[in-house]
């Protein structure tokens, strides 16, 4: 469906990178080529031992954790993915998890995740923006490494305000028991991914995992997120 939906959009209107607005030339995918050689890229899924990593240490049990850019003020990366969060601007979102999704491949650090999951939105907020963008991240990531995407297992129960003008500490408060579990038997000892967009203090992605691991015990979690900036990264 979403390669028809591109077919159809690529017809009436050509397809301009997401992140300097040029043109893409024939064969180019997800941003144009200089924008591609100029990514932000962290490495991080390359990486056992990573600041994503350390981010979650005492919080939550993980295997593995990274982000695939740093969050740059000013570049035009950290615009496609506001774009693609606020203003209904999807596409991108799914050629990014792709993007992403392949370059985990080659890493070889997520070869044995058996399942995906992006961080639910609750359905009043799903609703009014038409769709989940971490579920965009999350089904180019799934299509790129092969794996299935489950994206009932988990919901959020509970429509908690927004994070973004919170405090560091309010944030927490904020999502605490917020997700719920209602397909535990898919979860049993599975190696799950869990998908976001932007890794801020951690705290939404934490109570996932808590509320995954507390019904489904023998569950392992592996995290994704496609976007941290270093701030946040050094910031408790």
């Amino acid at each position: 469906m979403y390669q028809i939906l591109k077919d159809l959009r690529d017809i009436f209107l050509p397809p301009t990178c997401p992140v300097c607005g040029g043109e893409l030339p024939e064969g180019a995918s997800t941003v144009c080529n200089i924008c591609r050689m100029n990514a932000p890229l962290t490495y991080y899924w390359t990486q056992v031992d990573n600041p994503v990593v350390r981010k979650f240490w005492g919080l939550i049990p993980i295997i593995n954790a990274s982000a695939f850019l740093f969050f740059v003020h000013g570049n035009g990366y950290r615009q496609m993915i506001h774009d693609f969060k606020y203003h209904g601007n999807w596409q991108p979102a799914f050629e990014m998890g792709q993007w992403y999704g392949a370059e985990m491949a080659r890493g070889g650090l997520y070869s044995d995740i058996d399942i995906v999951i992006p961080v639910p939105l609750h359905i009043r907020k799903r609703l009014s923006r038409g769709y989940n963008q971490s579920e965009y991240i999350a089904s180019g990531i799934s299509d790129s490494l092969g794996i299935r995407i489950d994206t009932a297992a988990v919901y959020r129960r509970r429509h908690n305000p927004s994070q973004a003008l919170k405090s560091h500490r309010d944030r927490w408060t904020n999502v605490q028991d917020i997700f719920a579990i209602r397909h535990s038997e898919r979860l049993r000892g599975k190696h799950i991914l869990l998908v976001d967009d932007v890794l801020t203090t951690g705290a939404t992605i934490t109570s996932c995992a808590e509320t995954i691991l507390k019904v489904v015990p023998d569950a392992r979690i592996s995290i994704a997120v496609l976007a941290v900036s270093r701030h946040n990264l050094e910031t408790a």
